[in-house]
């Protein structure tokens, strides 16, 4: 019996399987708004127990890179409405990825050309992001010196996340994912080896991991907690993170935090599969003894994998990236034991339908 295809009740929410198509950025969206393009690729893929869309700026300040569609104007909200609708109409349920990227922007994206924010003032060494180019083509340029929040600022980030958040139950998504992962504004609050304020939001465990709770927190109030979840990356490297002393002590009490709160999930991402730091070996046993709640776990899984994964109670749920790409049928794929399709890299970013709506389903004859 296959566990990862099992129905799966996710805080009252209903999954057809334990398949979870992973947050992935496409760059398709050229004016900001989801295209009918989109509504194609998400309802292709709608056999997956839960979609996690792509990162989803919850404001002007919050993007950072080029073609990703919005969720803070009604244009957006109605381009949603139509991927939703797809989805729904083919009986998936899908959560959107709530994204601000913080200091890993370039001013090109930013309102008035202005300095991306952060916790602190210092750049994200050596790391690049796509910027609008000619023809829908992005270019690739180093982030922007940014600017730190102050504290009276921060709550209006906060209430960004809540407006979102608000937005996307209005277009009809089942939920909403915060994304606190990947080096972007609440990793850069979280991340004691870079920030070093003297605020109620720097220094200790509980000051760096207050900007999380209170958005988590507000955004719960707004929509309800069975409809929010989390994304996280312990021991995250990308966008010129480094480790620090009390790192695992910090994400294991973020995980006390959110087991309190009961949301619909926590959504682990090993960043191994990105070419950056694994998650150390033990960390998670020790995180889901300290979080009861259910756990989405990403990063480079096989079906094989994660059966073993769900099997030893590990994880909940199975989050799967790439294999979506060049499988909408995945999940077919899966029960039948047909072949897994490789993705073409070079379409992973152009903006076109090619490498994006036109992988077929598996053929059979």
């Amino acid at each position: 019996m296959s566990e990862l295809l099992n129905v799966y009740t996710m805080n009252e929410i209903s999954l057809n399987n334990r398949v979870v198509m992973a947050p992935m950025t496409r760059s398709r969206a050229y004016n900001l708004v989801p295209t009918d393009s989109m509504v194609t690729y998400y309802r292709q893929r709608a056999t997956a127990g839960l979609i996690v869309s792509e990162g989803s700026p919850v404001s002007m300040e919050g993007r950072g890179q080029a073609y990703t569609p919005g969720i803070y104007t009604d244009e957006q909200i109605e381009g949603w409405k139509k991927v939703t609708k797809a989805v729904h109409g083919q009986g998936g349920k899908i959560f959107i990825q709530l994204w601000h990227v913080g200091r890993s922007s370039h001013i090109a994206h930013q309102p008035d050309g202005q300095a991306p924010v952060s916790s602190v003032s210092r750049i994200a060494e050596g790391c690049t992001t796509h910027i609008p180019g000619d023809n829908y083509q992005s270019v690739r340029a180093f982030h922007s010196q940014p600017r730190a929040l102050t504290t009276d600022e921060i709550p209006r980030v906060t209430q960004d996340f809540v407006k979102a958040a608000k937005n996307a139950i209005e277009a009809g998504f089942d939920g909403i994912e915060i994304h606190a992962a990947n080096g972007y504004i609440f990793e850069q609050f979280i991340n004691g080896g870079l920030n070093d304020r003297k605020d109620r939001y720097g220094g200790n465990i509980a000051n760096r991991l207050r900007f999380t709770l209170e958005t988590v927190d507000a955004v719960s109030a707004a929509i309800g907690s069975h409809r929010t979840g989390i994304r996280i990356a312990p021991f995250g490297r990308l966008q010129d993170m480094h480790g620090f002393d009390d790192e695992e002590d910090t994400w294991l009490a973020l995980g006390i935090e959110m087991r309190r709160r009961q949301l619909a999930y926590v959504h682990l991402s090993d960043q191994e599969s990105l070419g950056a730091q694994a998650i150390p070996a033990g960390f998670l046993t020790k995180f889901r003894e300290t979080y009861e709640g259910t756990l989405i776990i990403a990063g480079s899984y096989t079906q094989e994998r994660a059966e073993l994964a769900l099997r030893e109670g590990i994880a909940d749920l199975i989050a799967f990236g790439r294999p979506f790409i060049a499988n909408p049928d995945l999940v077919k794929r899966m029960k039948n034991g047909w072949p897994i399709a490789v993705p073409d890299k070079n379409t992973f970013y152009t903006g076109q339908d090619g490498g994006y709506i036109d992988y077929p389903t598996y053929n059979v004859d």
